[in-house]
């Protein structure tokens, strides 16, 4: 399980650093404000490996669980008007 510390804006501010070097080597850090969760500082390399895109749209549609569900899209029959620009 991931180590989430969670820190004031306050906190935050005043221990830049610290936050940054605790997101690099124990993971997620929360900020809060008021007592709700603000922002999450992550690591880069974290970031990185979770934003990286894994195959295509195709293949992501391709492998849904909805593929074999039976549903049936149908086209709506209207015509769309010419936005003035």
């Amino acid at each position: 399980m991931v180590n989430t510390h969670t820190w004031t804006v306050a906190e935050a501010k005043a221990k830049f650093s610290e936050v940054l070097d605790k997101a690099q080597n124990e993971g997620p850090q929360r900020i809060t404000r008021h007592g709700r969760t603000t922002a999450m500082v992550i690591a880069a390399k974290e970031w990185d490996s979770r934003a990286e895109r894994k195959g295509t749209l195709a293949e992501f549609f391709a492998s849904s669980p909805l593929r074999s569900a039976g549903l049936k899209p149908h086209r709506l029959n209207m015509k769309l008007k010419n936005p003035e620009l």
